[in-house]
C-alpha cells in the first residue's frame, strides 16, 4: 500500500481515512518490524508498536504530516516513534532523523532501523539530562543541534518537554524555530497548566498531581525526582513558542491526565512556523 496514495497534498482531513486505517493495521500485523527487547525498553510501558501508531495517527490526523515530508524527531528514545514512519515516509523526499542523549537507545536505532531503512539516520546528543543522561557533557544553549536552518517540514517531541526545565524547554522550541522551514509544523506533547487544568490539579483529579506552590513556570509532581513529570504555565509556554514565531495551528488537544475526558493521555500542541518571526 502507498503511503502518498492515503494522504494527498493539502489539508490533512483530505487523506483516505479508510486506507489509512489499514495501513495502521497492517503496520501493527507486521512481524518483521524490529521490536527492542523489554530490557532494553526505556521508554515506558504498554504496547510499543500500538503506542507508535497511535501517534502516528496523531502526526497525521493532529499534525498533518505527509510522506514527502523531511522529519525530525528530538527525544526518539528506542525507535517507538520511528518504526511505525518506516512504512509511511516514502523516500526520496520522505526522510526522518531522529535525536536522543540515552547513547543505548541511538545505538539500537541505527543497527536496527536506519541499516534496513536508507531514508532513516539516528544521532547521539550528549546534552545533560537529569533523569535520562545525567553525565551529559553538554548544557542547553552550549550548542545548537547539529541540523540546517530551514530545512525541516515536521518536527516532533513526545513526551520530551515532560522531562525538560524551563531552560531546555526554551531551547528546543527556539532550535524548532530555526530548523522548521516557513510554515513547518512542531508537535509536541506536554503537560499545559492552563486555568482549567489547574483547577484539575487542586480539585486532586489529575495524575501527575502536580505542585503548584512557587511562582513557575514549571511545577514538578514528584520532589525526589523533579524530572519525571514537569508540568509549565500555558501563558509561558505558547508565549516562548509565540516569541521565536511558533503559533498554535490549531487548539490544545488537552489529554486526559488532568481529569478531561480526552483520548490522548498528555495534551498536544501543534504550532505551525511563521515566515516573520515576532520581536
Amino acid at each position: 500500500m502507498s503511503a502518498a496514495a492515503i494522504a494527498p497534498a493539502g489539508n490533512a482531513s483530505e487523506l483516505d481515512e479508510a486506507l489509512f486505517a489499514g495501513l495502521l493495521k497492517s503496520i501493527r500485523r507486521n512481524n518483521f518490524l524490529p521490536i527492542p527487547p523489554q530490557e532494553r525498553n526505556f521508554v515506558g510501558d504498554g504496547d510499543f508498536l500500538a503506542i507508535g501508531c497511535e501517534f502516528l495517527r496523531h502526526f497525521v490526523e493532529l499534525g498533518g504530516l505527509k510522506p514527502q515530508h523531511r522529519v525530525l524527531e528530538i527525544g526518539c528514545g528506542i525507535g517507538r516513534m520511528a518504526l511505525p514512519l518506516t512504512q509511511f515516509l516514502e523516500a526520496p523526499a520522505g526522510r526522518y532523523t531522529g535525536f536522543d542523549v540515552v547513547a543505548a537507545g541511538i545505538e539500537w536505532c541505527q543497527q536496527n532501523i536506519a541499516a534496513a531503512y536508507a531514508n532513516f539516520e539516528f544521532l547521539h546528543l550528549d546534552f545533560q539530562n537529569q533523569l535520562y543522561n545525567p553525565d551529559g557533557k553538554l548544557s542547553d544553549g552550549e550548542q545548537a543541534l547539529p541540523f540546517e536552518s530551514n530545512s525541516v517540514d515536521f518536527l516532533f517531541m513526545t513526551s520530551v518537554v515532560t522531562h525538560l526545565d524551563p531552560g531546555y524547554t526554551a531551547f528546543y522550541l527556539r532550535e524548532a524555530a530555526r530548523v522548521l522551514r516557513a510554515d513547518g509544523r512542531l508537535f509536541v506533547t506536554a503537560f499545559i497548566l492552563d486555568e482549567a487544568n489547574r483547577a484539575l490539579v487542586t480539585a486532586k483529579k489529575a495524575r501527575p498531581a502536580f505542585h503548584l506552590e512557587g511562582e513557575g513556570p514549571d511545577y514538578i509532581a514528584d520532589r525526589a525526582h523533579p524530572m519525571a513529570a514537569v508540568g509549565f504555565d500555558a501563558d509561558w509556554f505558547l508565549g516562548t513558542a509565540r516569541e521565536h514565531g511558533l503559533r498554535l495551528q490549531r487548539p490544545i488537544a488537552f489529554g486526559h491526565w488532568s481529569g478531561r475526558v480526552a483520548e490522548n493521555y498528555q495534551d498536544i500542541c501543534v504550532f505551525q512556523r511563521s515566515s516573520v518571526r515576532e520581536s
